[in-house]
């Protein structure tokens, strides 16, 4: 029998489909395989190079089939695409994942463990009730809308407001919607209070994380984002350089060059969401200060924020800060400002 080089493996629910190859790249086998006998047929293989998407569950997987001993690979899903060779199929989704795992520039999604998971469980949770509040509290502006009472934006307005209209009988509002509204303003507190919590929470895997608390000493960056980037990427020896960290958070330029002439645009955006939003909401709150400051990184940020404008420059301090991080995180450095 073939020795096996690589497998390319379409994760699914049930039924997971497996592409081997050897070292000649011939197809060794191609072959649909149920949950229940994966890690079966992976124990029974020598230890081979195994590439996944990165979807859900994709992690877990990773974990087991390392302990069978291979070499697990996760790969974003955008990395794949361009491998299919026909129609969109699990057979042809694996044999591209197999494919694209020979690549040699080929770039790979950290595998996380289950403490890492843990901790990003609870920032999923946390921006799951955000959404949640926002949601409710513009569902609440627009029926008091419809009786004629508008309050303004933001959760701030709604929570100084919605009382006062709920205390005043001479507005008109009828007693089946004040109880409704009043419902709904109880909902929102105790979304505010479950926020809370986990803020709290958060804090806690802050001061026992020694990486979050080297890395909350960068302007700008608080405990959501440290021990956000601290579980998603571990020391960051996955990346190569900070440039690399920065782009696989979608934070550099997308390029449009040719013949020798560089034309670059707006960020890509790719990549983790999350992340991104947090380095760019803190570069923000940062550049509150920089005015004040004259250290080389805030003067360096108010000559772009002269030359272009507050939000090319809370993008460029984001980007920055992933690169400072990366530096921070692989050589297990301190912070140093420079003046």
């Amino acid at each position: 029998m073939k020795k096996i080089a690589r497998i390319g493996l379409d994760l699914a629910k049930n039924v997971f489909q497996v592409h081997a190859v050897d070292n000649n790249d011939q197809i060794v086998h191609s072959k649909a395989i149920k949950r229940g006998k994966l890690l079966e047929y992976f124990s029974q293989r020598e230890p081979c190079l195994v590439g996944m998407e990165a979807c859900s569950g994709a992690h877990h997987w990773a974990r087991e089939l390392i302990k069978c001993g291979h070499d697990v690979r996760l790969i974003a899903a955008q990395f794949v695409t361009p491998y299919r060779k026909s129609g969109k199929n699990d057979a042809n989704d694996a044999e591209a994942i197999c494919e694209a795992l020979s690549r040699p520039g080929m770039r790979f999604v950290p595998v996380k463990t289950v403490e890492q998971q843990a901790i990003l469980s609870v920032h999923r949770s946390r921006s799951l009730l955000i959404g949640e509040r926002t949601a409710l509290v513009n569902h609440l502006r627009g029926l008091l809308a419809e009786f004629g009472l508008v309050i303004p934006r933001g959760i701030a307005s709604a929570r100084r407001e919605i009382p006062f209209l709920l205390e005043d009988a001479e507005n008109g509002l009828p007693e089946l919607a004040r109880e409704i509204f009043a419902d709904g303003y109880r909902r929102l507190c105790q979304i505010d209070q479950r926020i809370s919590e986990y803020d709290v929470r958060i804090k806690q895997i802050a001061n026992n994380s020694e990486p979050a608390q080297r890395m909350m000493k960068i302007e700008g960056i608080g405990p959501l984002t440290a021990t956000a980037i601290t579980a998603s990427i571990g020391d960051g020896s996955v990346f190569n350089n900070g440039r690399q960290f920065s782009a696989w958070l979608g934070l550099t330029p997308r390029q449009n060059s040719s013949g020798g002439k560089t034309r670059l645009g707006k960020i890509t955006k790719r990549g983790d969401v999350y992340l991104r939003t947090l380095l760019i909401h803190g570069a923000r709150s940062a550049l509150l200060k920089t005015s004040s400051k004259q250290d080389k990184k805030s003067r360096w940020t108010e000559a772009l924020k002269a030359r272009r404008n507050q939000n090319v420059a809370a993008v460029a301090l984001a980007a920055k800060n992933a690169r400072i991080i990366w530096s921070m995180l692989v050589n297990n450095t301190d912070y140093r400002l420079s003046i």
